[in-house]
Parts: structure tokens; sequence; C-alpha cells
């Protein structure tokens, strides 16, 4: 059996994921920030609760430590920031750690063993607002974070071999805490892509950016 580690999965987008895996018949390890939360959350589904808080290099050496090689990391974790992108040097400093130091901390720790397996699936929960096609928008630095996680998406996807397949998506607007009540799609339609790239076949595409399953502009 497959194992994934999903990232902030306690709820939302991460929750619909690693209950889609799940049902798919792989082993879940449901990260969360909150242990307790993660622990309730985990009841809900065939899953493993593990306590990582990506912003934590400890948090995740000790979790990596505690779960294992695995075969599927899904870096769904993120914060949406407030305010412009150069009001608040400590609201930058959060959203690179969870959205770019955390998923890269994790890959590295997490990759050799899928390069030693010649098996791996990275996903990367970006958004249309970490483009340069839509403008780098969003408030803060999230805008910034997940163009960065987009660069990490492609520049890990060719350090990797084809193997070990790397590639970013974006949910949509979706309705979670984060996404607001007025969102236009649930968690399950935003987990949909990441569940299909976290499950791609050997000739499946790595290095690209998708939504609903089809790329779509840097």
């Amino acid at each position: 059996m497959k194992r994934a580690l999903v990232t902030g999965a306690n709820r939302g987008i991460g929750f619909a994921i690693a209950e889609g895996l799940s049902a798919k018949g792989y082993e879940v390890l449901l990260g969360s920030r909150d242990l307790d939360a993660g622990r309730s959350a985990a009841s809900r589904i065939d899953s493993i609760p593990v306590q990582l808080d990506v912003a934590s290099p400890d948090s995740i050496s000790r979790a990596v430590k505690d779960v294992g090689p695995v075969d599927i990391l899904v870096n769904n974790a993120g914060i949406l920031g407030s305010g412009g992108v150069l009001d608040d040097p400590g609201d930058f400093t959060d959203c690179m750690n969870v959205m770019v130091r955390g998923p890269l901390l994790l890959m590295h720790h997490l990759t050799p063993h899928m390069v030693s397996r010649r098996y791996g699936r990275v996903v990367n929960v970006s958004s249309g607002w970490g483009t340069f096609s839509d403008g780098v928008a969003g408030p803060g630095a999230y805008g910034v974070a997940k163009a960065a996680l987009n660069a990490l998406t492609v520049s890990a996807a060719r350090t990797l071999p084809n193997a070990v397949k790397v590639n970013a998506m974006c949910p949509g607007w979706v309705r979670t805490r984060m996404g607001g009540a007025d969102a236009s799609r649930s968690p399950e339609e935003g987990a949909e892509t990441a569940i299909w790239l976290a499950t791609l076949d050997e000739n499946g595409p790595t290095g690209g950016f998708f939504r609903d399953k089809h790329p779509i502009d840097w």
C-alpha cells in the first residue's frame, strides 16, 4: 500500500484530499499543526494523525522521523496574510515559511526515498494568485509565496528523476475558512486535481501547473 502525507489536512481542501486518497486505498498520514484537530479529522476517515507545523523546521524533522518513508507528499498547508506585501515583514516571513520553506524541507527529507524507490508524487497546492499571468494577486505576501512555490515546483521537477513527479495545482475559489462561504467550489471540487496529480501513472506530467486537470499559465 502506498503512503501519502497531506499537510494542513484537518479541514478544508487538505481534508478533502486526504479523504479522497484514503477512499482510493492509500494509507494517509493526516498532517495538522494542532494534533487534537488532526485526531478529530482523522477519526472521520481511515487515516493517521500526524502533528506537523510546516512553519517549524524542528516540527518537520520530528514528523518525518516519526512517519518514515512516504510515496506521496501533498504540500497543502497555507495562510492567507493581510494588507499589502510591503506592510508587514512578519507577514512576509510567515507566508514564506509556511508555503515555501516548509514544502522545501519536506521535499528535502522525503524525496530521497522516492528516488531510491523510483516512484514518488509531490503535489504543491498553489493558487492562480501566484501566477504572473494573473498579476501575483492576493493579500499580503500570499501571492509572492505562491509564486515562489511555483518556482520551487519547476526547479524540483528539473532536479528529480522523471519517476518522481512534482506538480503544482490551483484549486480555484473554494468554500473554506480561507476562501469564505461565498466561494464557488466545494472542498471536494478543489481537491480533485490534487488527487489526480497525487495518483498519476508513470506517463503523467511533471513540472506543470494545473487547474481542473488542465495545464494553466505560470
